[in-house]
């Protein structure tokens, strides 16, 4: 087998065997990828449960075959080995940024072991030092794309688990982007178990689109206004603050929904905006805000579906845009739940093809990079990621996924990250990173505590 691994040390570095016939060395970056490079990598991974016993022998071999599954994955995400290029023109000055495959390692893979359980990870009291360690990439910003892998996979063997923490650079995809590629990982690894060994060449269901979107007569390449890199490299000036996981059962959140419509009079407001609008609410009562003071929720939504004509799901690139409820925290806390995931609900549905475009275009007539704490503050919360990346619908061999977990990067008071909770039927889990004192309020808030089912450990 041609599978490329260069290293039988913990870490190694990994390309495909060969590319897939449509791969080609340079992947030019669009709008939507470039405004994010001054953010840091994704960090999402799955907690695994091991769910019967085998000898070690037995899980070793699946570990390398694991390793070569992402091999043969990499040859339908190919861009996700190369590294980020900068060529600049003096006259006029102007910055030109692309994916460069041609002169690359590749993607990172690193393998650890802790001493820890499954159960250790989800009822420590305090565990943020371990659960971070489980990453790769730890505040590293998407500009570093130049030196670093532009994707890298951390997969600890815990007592009874694994976990797979994945690392990808947020100006290569969004989360749309990460999960297709995870998913297909999956799809390779389960293939290659049932054929019982490795293999030369695994189909995947959903091959990506790696063609990048640019609005009628732009493109390929934008040329950006910038004398030099330090637009990319503003640091963000860290806060204190708390993350906490709240989960949310399929039933509470029928009823949430439910309970928003009737207050609205309408039936279009969605899960997600339900819970989005109550955390809402709640954090802003928590926070203590002034009456007069302004606050707003933020929803980072998917383009895809919003373009005419769509995009396909399968577009392997970002397509994000942020939607916002504005209010003052007074009003917002006078009026019920219906009122202010009607004001979401609202917000989403008028961001259509022409308001999609509309930004775009703006944006490539004055460019300007997205920084920490440039769309948000300590008054706002900002909901990312969504419960429709559901990575628990099949086992991976002996485990099974029981929890989601984040790293460190991207985290700012009021960062609010839904996922899919593990037993299905709408269940969601929703991590809150908010200031201790309005984590502490609202760990006491009735409103709250009468909403979720069960915590998750803090981390």
């Amino acid at each position: 087998m041609g599978t490329t691994l260069q290293s039988r040390s913990p870490e190694c570095f990994v390309k495909p065997p060969s590319p897939a016939k449509e791969s080609r060395q340079i992947y030019n970056l669009a709008a939507w990828d470039i405004v994010l490079l001054a953010m840091q990598y994704i960090q999402t991974g799955i907690l695994l449960q091991q769910t019967s016993l085998v000898n070690q022998n037995a899980i070793e071999n699946f570990l390398n075959l694991f390793k070569q599954s992402i091999s043969l994955t990499l040859a339908h995400f190919y861009p996700l080995v190369g590294r980020f290029v900068t060529q600049k023109t003096k006259d006029p000055p102007s910055t030109t940024i692309f994916i460069d495959c041609s002169n690359s390692p590749g993607v990172r893979l690193i393998h650890a072991t802790l001493d820890m359980s499954v159960s250790d990870i989800l009822t420590s009291a305090d565990n943020s030092t371990i659960v971070q360690s489980l990453f790769d990439h730890h505040k590293v910003s998407n500009h570093d794309g130049h030196t670093m892998p532009l994707f890298s996979a951390k997969v600890t063997k815990l007592v009874d688990g694994l976990f797979v923490g994945c690392s990808m650079n947020h100006a290569v995809g969004d989360g749309v982007a990460f999960f297709n590629f995870i998913s297909a990982w999956f799809e390779v690894a389960r293939a290659q178990v049932r054929a019982g060994g490795p293999l030369d060449n695994v189909p995947i269901s959903r091959p990506p689109i790696h063609d990048r979107w640019f609005p009628d007569g732009c493109g390929p390449f934008i040329n950006l206004p910038f004398k030099d890199t330090d637009e990319f490299k503003r640091k963000f000036e860290e806060t204190e603050f708390r993350e906490r996981i709240f989960h949310f059962s399929g039933e509470f959140i029928a009823k949430l929904k439910a309970r928003a419509n009737w207050e609205a009079k309408t039936t279009e407001i969605s899960s997600l905006q339900s819970l989005s609008a109550h955390a809402w609410r709640c954090i802003t009562r928590a926070r203590h805000l002034p009456r007069d003071q302004r606050t707003s929720c933020k929803l980072a939504i998917d383009n895809r579906s919003r373009l005419e004509p769509p995009l396909p799901n399968e577009y392997f690139g970002n397509a994000l845009s942020m939607v916002s409820a504005d209010s003052t925290a007074g009003e917002l806390l006078e009026h019920d739940l219906g009122w202010a995931a009607r004001k979401l609900n609202l917000a989403v549905a008028n961001h259509n093809d022409k308001v999609v475009r509309q930004e775009v275009l703006h944006w490539l007539q004055q460019p300007k990079i997205f920084h920490f704490g440039s769309y948000s503050d300590s008054f706002d919360v900002t909901v990312s990621s969504s419960p429709r990346f559901n990575p628990f619908g099949n086992d991976l061999w002996l485990w099974k996924g029981v929890k989601i977990l984040t790293g460190y990067n991207n985290n700012h008071d009021g960062r609010l990250t839904s996922s899919a909770g593990a037993e299905g039927g709408g269940s969601i889990d929703l991590e809150v990173v908010i200031s201790p004192n309005a984590m502490s309020a609202l760990e006491l808030d009735e409103d709250f505590l009468d909403s979720f089912s069960h915590v998750a450990p803090m981390h």
